[in-house]
């Protein structure tokens, strides 16, 4: 059923499928990364930039957050970091020929890896108010064209200021002070679309809603659990922790929907055993769980805890770190006892000898870290379920001592960091009253928008004016063609990138794409060469310093957008020095550490090898900024999806070949999928229900409470072990199902891992 697309953009629904692998990286990934490499990059270009990648005097991958040790390799890079570094320091170009070439509605026909494959852009472009072609303008007055329609808005909060996680300290610190001295809130970021449940859980359990581990505590760790996270594909370099922590004695569970061929066995390609033998087995207990039944199993596995304790009094709970440092536990121990086995099997879809292994191997462990990703923030339910699983951990005094604690794994190199800079649209007080006592203005105390309620702003009217720092906010957001209609009811986008996605084909009125440096590159600044710093998934801070010549001598920083745009809309009445914090980032710097908390010293710490650790009270001394003053244990009522009869749970995810919605190539080698990318993975049986073969076409419909039909259509079934129910595709390919406003309860995350659908016969082409 393929269907013929645009010239020079290779078919991507008819793929070649074949039994998915049971082991990760080894010598293909090595051959894979250098093909991919020295494509894009030429085999000089290569050598010099990939063994300086997440080094310490080098540049921070933007592949992933997670950290890296303090001894590297030389080769401290994944196979997807090194897809990552070759598409931003490629040697393609897009220029203003190109777009002379390609009007605005080819584009639009194009799919996302080949607009990706084009290159870097190398100048600004502007397409104005009925054109179809975008066409080169002066930075000047690309700054000229923000600047006019924001001061002509009605209210700063028809303005909306988006920030991918790849952003730097530096420059988020800068966007969200710019976008405070305008007068909005509205900072929307990928946080909002992926580990909000997160942070909206730990910090109502905890105080601080980032991870409490460090890369050391995973090496100490006696159990970890890894859950709804496929780290082969998503964080390759976890494999290698991992594999460090198994040689240190630490057994490891696996709980997921898909068996991952990372999870299953690695072979670590800076050994001469992962790249000759066998690799390493990681997992030593998969428990296949249905979509959303995390909760349930941690809710049971709590209530197995306390009747343990009951058996054995003073042997299993850590009675002591629960009366000093906890409350609520009488009534969280309640509901724990009322879990029910059987309602548990049905959520969970798990047997029940797998749950008492796994409290087994709970209960012979002392010191327990749990890591999750997607699978656990993206249900409706996902905060109860977290809270969870910080239940869990507090039984046992899993928090705040060696070798424990709660390891929610970023994606987006910088993401977490971003947060901490002051992009949030519901700013804590305390971080307004720092901003306001360093830089003398009042900054604005209303709540702002977060992605979803953004996109609805610019829906009903409500914001006219949208400003995306990096991303891809129109292929990354759900709901595909509301969010595409929204986008295009504003008056103006603007999109801060080094290469083409598909945000910039979906416009406003008018529209500004707008180059800039990407992480491998030299930023030359009036103050001398300057180098940024990002904060990594365990609350790292570390430098980040390119050394290749910029792509374009057209191109800005990220700070020196901001600052520029700033002194265009803010005019010479602005209390700010932006030309001072343009020139020299050590002054930006200085004012961080005099805002944030923890950035003591920011500029002389940074500065050292590896850089330094930001402070975590529950991780460093058991202290927990929370409303009560201690760790809040939590009780919920247990939730989990009801599908009904004829359907199926949809998740969506990404390909081994894709970060997020950057896709590097159209294979998905651990799955046995290769050359395309809309295919859906059914358990035979449900295949065998639905009357589809395998290799047969679908098209996959969003049921929805609203009545609306999402339809994603020509799917190729592949038969595939997932759980009975259960079914899997790729994003953002099937964001078009996701209903904007099927989100999580309290951090309104796209619960993009639990859509109800129908399969019904597809449609011809």
């Amino acid at each position: 059923m393929a269907t013929k697309p645009p010239a020079g953009d290779p078919v991507q629904d008819a793929p070649e499928v074949t039994a998915p692998q049971h082991a990760a990286a080894g010598l293909p990934a090595v051959g894979h990364s250098l093909r991919i490499a020295t494509r894009q990059m030429g085999v000089k270009r290569t050598a010099l930039t990939l063994l300086k990648v997440n080094q310490k005097d080098g540049f921070d991958c933007p592949g992933c957050a997670w950290p890296e040790p303090d001894h590297r390799h030389r080769a401290e890079f994944c196979e997807n970091g090194a897809k990552a570094v070759a598409e931003e320091a490629t040697l393609r170009r897009v220029t203003p020929a190109f777009f002379a070439r390609h009007p605005v509605s080819d584009l639009a026909r194009r799919s996302g890896y080949w607009l990706g494959q084009q290159g870097r852009l190398t100048q600004p472009m502007y397409l104005a108010e009925g054109a179809d072609h975008y066409e080169p303008v002066p930075w000047e007055r690309a700054f000229e064209i923000v600047a006019d329609e924001l001061r002509a808005l009605d209210s700063p909060d028809e303005a909306l200021f988006y920030t991918s996680g790849r952003t730097s300290n530096e420059a988020a610190f800068l966007y969200q002070l710019f976008a405070r001295e305008f007068g909005t809130n509205n900072l929307p970021d990928c946080s909002n679309m992926c580990h909000e449940s997160s942070g909206s859980a730990l910090t109502e359990t905890l105080g601080v809603g980032k991870g409490s581990v460090l890369l050391e505590d995973l090496y100490r760790a006696d159990l970890i659990i890894v859950a709804g996270q496929n780290p082969g594909t998503n964080h390759p370099r976890m494999l290698s922790a991992l594999e460090k922590a198994k040689a240190g004695g630490a057994r490891i569970v696996s709980v997921n929907p898909l068996p991952e061929a990372g999870l299953e066995r690695f072979k670590n390609p800076q050994t001469p055993k992962g790249l000759a033998g066998g690799g390493t087995p990681l997992t030593d207990l998969f428990l296949q769980i249905r979509l959303g039944g995390d909760q349930a199993l941690f809710r049971l596995l709590n209530r197995l805890l306390l009747e343990a304790e009951d058996r054995a009094p003073g042997t299993v709970l850590d009675t002591a770190f629960i009366d000093e440092h906890t409350h609520g536990y009488e009534e969280f121990a309640a509901a724990a006892r009322a879990a029910d086995w059987d309602e548990t099997l049905r959520a969970t879809g798990l047997d029940r000898r797998d749950i008492e292994r796994l409290l087994a191997m709970v209960l012979q462990a002392r010191s327990v870290v749990v890591c999750w990703a997607m699978g656990l923030t993206q249900h409706k339910h996902s905060v109860p379920t977290i809270r969870e699983v910080v239940n869990f951990l507090l039984l046992r005094g899993n928090v705040g001592r060696p070798g424990a604690g709660v390891c929610p794994v970023r994606g987006h190199s910088n993401v977490q960091g971003d947060r901490t800079m002051g992009i949030f649209e519901r700013p804590a007080a305390a971080f307004l009253d720092a901003l306001e006592k360093e830089f003398g203005f009042a900054p604005p105390r209303e709540h702002g928008y977060d992605v979803v309620r953004a996109i609805e702003a610019m829906r009903d009217g409500d914001a006219k004016v949208f400003f995306a720092m990096g991303g891809n906010f129109v292929s990354a957001s759900p709901d595909t063609d509301v969010t595409e209609a929204a986008m295009r009811r504003a008056r103006l986008t603007v999109h801060v990138s080094t290469k083409l996605n598909r945000s910039h084909v979906v416009t406003g009125a008018r529209a500004l794409i707008l180059p800039t440096l990407g992480r491998t590159e030299r930023d030359q600044q009036a103050g001398g060469e300057q180098f940024v710093t990002v904060e990594d998934s365990m609350g790292m801070v570390h430098a980040s310093r390119g050394g290749l010549e910029p792509a374009s001598p057209h191109l800005l920083s990220e700070p020196a957008i901001i600052c520029r745009l700033a002194r265009a809309v803010l005019g010479p009445d602005s209390v700010v020095p932006w030309e001072e914090f343009e020139a020299d980032y050590d002054r930006v710097r200085d004012r961080i550490e005099r805002v944030v908390p923890g950035f003591d010293d920011f500029n002389t710490r940074v500065r050292a090898p590896g850089g330094f650790a930001l402070p975590h009270g529950p991780r460093d001394n058991r202290t927990f900024p929370t409303a009560t003053g201690k760790a809040n244990f939590t009780a919920a009522p247990v939730e989990y999806p009801e599908v009904p009869e004829g359907r199926l749970l949809l998740q969506t995810l990404r390909s081994h070949d894709q970060y997020n919605t950057t896709i590097y190539g159209l294979d998905d080698r651990y799955r046995g999928v290769k050359g395309g990318r809309r295919v859906v993975l059914l358990h035979p049986d449900d295949a065998a229900a639905h009357g589809l073969a395998d290799g047969a076409y679908t098209d996959l419909v969003g049921e929805w409470a609203d009545g609306v039909e999402r339809r994603a259509e020509g799917f190729r079934v592949v038969h595939y072990p997932t759980p009975r129910g259960c079914a899997a595709a790729y994003y953002p390919e099937t964001n078009v199902l996701v209903p904007l406003d099927h989100t999580a309860d309290t951090s309104n995350t796209p619960a993009s891992k639990s859509v109800v659908i129908r399969l019904e016969p597809a449609r011809e082409a």
